[in-house]
């Protein structure tokens, strides 16, 4: 499944929003040398609960908005999964 996700790096707290069908990720690390796209994965791995192999920047590497793809999940899977690990 692919999706579009909005990334703000150097937050002050790592943390994913869901509101309707947008996905916003904020991850304390700069965006530099692609430290804060492993953020975003690593983070989206642990509240989805898969392993970091699954989750994918399709599009987007060096841009705020990314697409991602996720291996062997459905979007209504995603989306419960990051709707109830608040």
């Amino acid at each position: 499944m692919e999706f579009n996700i909005k990334v703000q790096p150097k937050a002050g707290r790592n943390s994913v929003e869901v509101n309707g069908d947008k996905i916003t990720a904020r991850v304390t690390v700069a965006p530099e040398s692609g430290k804060a796209n492993d953020a975003v994965v690593a983070l989206l791995a642990k509240r989805l609960k898969v392993a970091k192999g699954r989750v994918h920047i399709v599009r987007g590497h060096k841009a705020r908005n990314k697409r991602l793809r996720i291996e062997d999940m459905t979007a209504d899977e995603i989306f419960a999964r990051l709707a109830e690990s608040k």
